[in-house]
């Protein structure tokens, strides 16, 4: 089947390239979509289950980028549907950066570094599974080897590993990396230059030297276990020659990355204000790891106009992996019979580890009180929130009791549920509410209808970004929840570059409610998620994006945040853990007002089938074929028995 790409070139000063790019960025939402829609066209039997790698035909023109400071490139193609996996709800305007460095990329295809980092182009040393915990090798070989002090984490490099350009994977790239990410302070280097001392490269190994404490222990031992699951590893050669064609740190990280060595199963086609294209590397290493190449060759995401354009797309079939919240996503399989399906058959539909939450600000007045946060998170109607914001597709209080972990199993048992019962609560529970706000003297003393403390009425804003539909719900029926007890909360949805002042700014006193939700499992965690709602530590950043931005203060809960990194016993580990959670729920700095995915993960299994599901047994994670080890899926995918042809 025949791929035909239209292309065009041209050339202009560097000045006049910038601006025509940013002008793309900018309008891209309203650019027209392509029409890959196949759903309309005949139906054939295939032939084969998956497809054979091939070489590209003579048709594709892959662009080379020698000056990208000057070229820019315009491609429309037809792509083989048998061949290409598309992609929906990840892409929203144009492509930025092919610059590992760059942190300001916008380039949802190839780079999401986390926990469980986006493995298409780059790669990352291990793979992370939620469904497990595990961290699976990938430019590894074998597990990660800790010394007996938890102070060194030694990693030996696959020897099979190879970069797109023939060379070999070695311990020297990784440990440039890293000195590189610390040079040019980028966003991992400040991230994690508090807790890695070094990366050393050393006999087909890397060694990675924890920052230690006075005491000589690992400041944080599971950062070193999180940056080798979340953070690629680029080219020594490569950040070499990006180090000579730029002068500046600013420079270095905003360059475009055209030329970009990876060693993923997939390398950059082409991308424009309609499409971004990647094409499989018919040479990738892997096929040594996994016996064999993935299955799509090309995996594609068209740039809509909005959301309902992609919904659109999904149904049809000209999206195979959804990435979006769909509320009704069960009425596609049950009620319109569509190929149609999520991780579960029922709700909540997905793999759910992240928790939205309200967080107070501790810093105003009233909210320094336990009772009056504790009233305000016992009457919010979690069920309501549950139906009308989550449409069903988040576990409840009562299946998974609230706590600092998520409803993995992998979470779950890390803390005693039986020893915090006591402390839990359910909800819509006005009643109850209203006596603890009575019994802390939290009272009506003029008869309007609200409640004061030492005189002032409690008068609150609830906060959370304009268009953000689902949070925009539950943060209604928090200040809902404020009205049935006496205390007057008034919902606010500023717009997103308002809002990020909201959690970003620790002099911020305006805001007294507001959401967040954080990142949903990896190797860090729940002790990231401790921290984050309990730990000091963030206290005084001025731009914050590590935690507590409600501003909670528990000597106690510090010292339990910096022991359980360096506890190896499970028993006192849940002890710990266990512990923590009776400080959250007791004191109530922030509480949880949903689980949700951490991908929205939905497939339309028109022309592909085999994706992961949550049977019992499942081994790969509804990752969105991905990310982490949930990059596994496309080794799994197979062509449907009978899918349309172009």
């Amino acid at each position: 089947m025949k791929t035909e790409i239209r292309m065009k070139k041209w050339f202009m000063p560097a000045a006049a390239s910038c601006l025509i790019a940013l002008s793309a960025a900018a309008c891209s939402n309203n650019q027209p979509s392509v029409n890959n829609a196949a759903h309309n066209l005949p139906m054939v039997e295939t032939q084969t289950a998956t497809p054979e790698p091939t070489k590209p035909p003579e048709s594709i023109v892959f662009p080379t980028h020698s000056a990208p400071e000057t070229e820019t490139s315009e491609i429309i193609a037809d792509l083989p549907r048998n061949e290409t996996l598309y992609f929906g709800g990840r892409q929203q305007g144009s492509v930025k950066s092919w610059n590992p460095y760059s942190g300001n990329d916008n380039n949802a295809m190839a780079f999401v570094s986390n926990s469980s980092a986006r493995l298409t182009v780059f790669e990352t040393l291990y793979m992370y599974n939620p469904l497990d915990g595990a961290m699976h090798p990938l430019l590894a070989s074998g597990p990660p080897e800790w010394n007996d002090g938890r102070t060194e984490l030694t990693v030996r490099i696959n020897p099979d590993a190879k970069w797109n350009d023939g060379a070999a994977v070695t311990a020297e790239d990784v440990a440039y990396t890293y000195a590189s990410h610390l040079k040019y302070e980028t966003g991992p280097g400040l991230r994690f230059k508090d807790y890695i001392e070094t990366i050393e490269a050393a006999d087909g190994a890397v060694v990675l030297k924890a920052k230690l404490t006075p005491d000589g222990a690992a400041v944080n031992p599971y950062q070193l276990e999180d940056y080798i699951c979340g953070q690629y590893v680029v080219q020594k050669n490569w950040t070499r020659t990006l180090e000579a064609r730029t002068s500046t740190p600013d420079a270095f990280k905003q360059d475009k990355g055209w030329d970009a060595v990876s060693s993923g199963p997939y390398k950059r086609l082409y991308d424009n204000e309609q499409e971004v294209v990647l094409v499989r590397d018919d040479d990738y290493w892997g096929v040594s790891l996994w016996g064999k190449p993935p299955a799509p060759k090309y995996l594609a995401h068209i740039i809509y106009a909005d959301d309902a354009s992609v919904r659109q797309a999904f149904i049809n079939g000209s999206i195979d992996v959804n990435q979006q919240f769909l509320p009704d996503i069960q009425n596609l399989w049950l009620n319109n019979g569509l190929p149609v399906s999520a991780w579960l058959e029922e709700a909540p539909y997905g793999l759910c580890t992240v928790m939205p939450s309200a967080w107070f600000n501790l810093r105003n007045y009233g909210l320094d009180q336990v009772a009056v946060r504790k009233a305000i998170a016992m009457a919010a109607d979690y069920d309501a929130i549950n139906r009308d914001a989550m449409a069903g597709q988040s576990p409840t209080f009562i299946q998974s009791p609230r706590s600092l972990m998520n409803p993995t199993a992998a979470e779950r048992g890390l803390y005693d549920q039986n020893a915090v019962k006591d402390l839990q609560w359910t909800g819509n529970d006005v009643a109850g509410a209203k006596k603890l706000l009575d019994d802390a003297g939290v009272v009506d003393t003029n008869g309007d209808g609200n409640r004061e403390y030492n005189g002032r009425e409690l008068k609150y804003k609830a906060f959370c970004p304009s268009g953000w539909s689902y949070w925009q719900a539950a943060i209604a029926i928090v200040a809902e929840a404020g009205e049935k007890i006496g205390v007057n909360i008034e919902a606010e949805f500023p717009p997103w570059d308002t809002y990020r002042t909201v959690i970003a700014d620790r002099t911020q006193t305006e805001y007294d409610i507001f959401m967040y939700a954080g990142d949903g499992a990896g190797p860090a965690y729940p002790w990231a998620r401790a921290r984050e709602r309990l730990g000091s530590a963030a206290a005084g950043i001025d731009d914050n994006w590590a935690g507590n931005f409600g501003g909670y203060l528990n000597p106690r809960a510090d010292e339990i945040i910096t022991a359980i990194p360096r506890e190896t016993d499970p028993a006192r580990l849940k002890e710990l853990y266990t512990e923590a959670v009776e400080i959250y729920l007791t004191d109530v700095p922030s509480f949880t007002l949903m689980y949700r995915p951490e991908f929205f993960y939905a497939v339309n299994e028109t022309v592909w089938i085999g994706f992961p599901k949550g049977a019992v047994g499942q081994s790969v994670p509804p990752s969105g074929c991905t990310d982490g080890y949930g990059i596994a899926a496309l080794y799994n995918l197979k062509l449907a028995p009978r899918i349309p042809l172009k």
